[in-house]
């Protein structure tokens, strides 16, 4: 039976994902309860919103784990992706807009696969310091966090592969990479041979902020599928934001602003999540007020021009039903002072406002045998297209001998 979900665009239902455990290090878990803390939904409330708390997942922290050191903490992924996915379906379905606050970025399998319970196609932006394209076999530190977007179209370990039920959950051709400036040498080979779209953060610089990320949504045909939009906050330059494990040279936080707020603002966005933020290294809260604010302003934009189209579209149904009242008056018969036997039922009628748009979705359930589980093959997206439209600015997403710090050997 398909299910029609009805968007409510002054909604928001907040979920924690409080795990480190694709991490290197602990501190992600406790992010949700110190955003929390610092006034995450009263500054969401300030911008117009009504708030859901929908509470957390399972919550578990970065172990060693030295019987799988080129995977490590799968076993509790997969808990923490089984306990997360139902939650963003449950908020999907309420229409409200899903926030997951993690965690680390393993996080954005499960709020994936909840979106697609709804949606038959779900789209990928991913807004990362890293690509995240390691697999087991090409990293020595096991460190999931540098693996999850092979994992999203894949590769990797099987018992991530295989969470969605039927891999992949996105097709590489229908993934965004915006802002990244580290590729380890294994990373930056799978990269020249994928259809993956993708924004170096020298690319962003060279085009714009706002421009680049306009560009994006073109490629990913975004007002005909739904979409993820995945932001890690080690995208922002470590100069701006440090509270996070491995702070880059990326992009500058105005820079952030502006290319979040074009993602954010179109309908077809399905869920937002915030990974990456590490308490333990904030202890002056800076970070956090940072980041709240940043998400007030973004999402806040969200929410006014939501209600500026609603006004407009108002606005312009009633000038249609006038219009067409006067019409019907001077066109009429007794206006023309002749006699004349009764007009027939106007044809012409008030043009009511027009609703929210509604997407009627299939139910599709979560196995791998069910043909509504997998992603369709798109007949405008075609996977030999060259994966971004300009060349500029590849040079600040170079890779060193060494992989960068998410997949090099931890410090234990």
């Amino acid at each position: 039976m398909a299910v029609k979900i009805l968007r409510q665009p002054k909604k928001i239902a907040l979920i924690g994902a409080p795990t480190s455990a694709a991490a290197l290090r602990a501190g992600h878990e406790r992010a949700p309860a110190a955003l929390r803390d610092a006034g995450l939904v009263a500054r969401l409330t300030s911008a117009g919103f009504e708030v859901t708390d929908l509470g957390d997942s399972t919550k578990r922290t970065f172990q060693v784990d030295d019987e799988h050191p080129r995977a490590r903490n799968v076993a509790a992924l997969v808990e923490v992706l089984n306990d997360l996915r139902p939650r963003v379906e449950q908020a999907i379905k309420s229409g409200a807009l899903p926030l997951v606050i993690g965690g680390d970025c393993s996080i954005v399998l499960a709020t994936i696969a909840g979106a697609r319970r709804y949606y038959r196609q779900v789209n990928l932006i991913y807004v990362d310091g890293d690509a995240d394209l390691n697999v087991p076999a090409s990293t020595p530190s096991g460190c999931v966090d540098g693996m999850v977007v092979s994992h999203i179209v894949g590769r990797g370990a099987p018992e991530l592969v295989r969470f969605w039920g039927e891999p992949p959950l996105v097709r590489e051709a229908d993934i965004v990479l915006f802002g990244y400036d580290r590729l380890d040498p294994p990373e930056e080979a799978a990269l020249a041979k994928s259809p993956i779209r993708r924004f170096s953060s020298g690319d962003v610089k060279q085009m714009g902020a706002e421009a680049a990320a306009r560009s994006a949504i073109k490629q990913l045909h975004s007002g005909k599928f739904e979409y993820v939009l995945h932001f890690d906050v080690d995208a922002i330059s470590g100069g701006e934001f440090s509270a996070t494990n491995f702070a880059g040279s990326g992009l500058g936080l105005e820079a952030v602003r502006e290319a979040m707020t074009v993602f954010a603002g179109e309908k077809s966005l399905a869920a937002f999540e915030v990974t990456a933020y590490n308490p333990d290294l904030d202890t002056d809260c800076s970070g956090a007020r940072m980041l709240i604010e940043l998400l007030g302003t973004v999402l806040g934009a969200r929410l006014q021009a939501a209600e500026a189209e609603a006004n407009s579209q108002a606005a312009t149904a009633i000038a249609s039903g006038t219009s067409t009242e006067t019409t019907t008056a001077s066109s009429s018969p007794a206006a023309e002072n002749v006699e004349a036997p009764a007009p027939p039922i106007a044809t012409e009628r008030e043009t009511p406002a027009p609703a929210a748009p509604e997407r009627e979705t299939p139910t599709a359930p979560v196995t791998s045998t069910s043909e509504e589980s997998v992603a369709p093959d798109s007949s405008d997206t075609d996977s030999t297209e060259p994966a971004r439209e300009n060349s500029g600015g590849s040079s600040d997403a170079t890779s060193d001998s060494m992989e960068h710090p998410k997949a090099g050997t931890p410090d234990l």
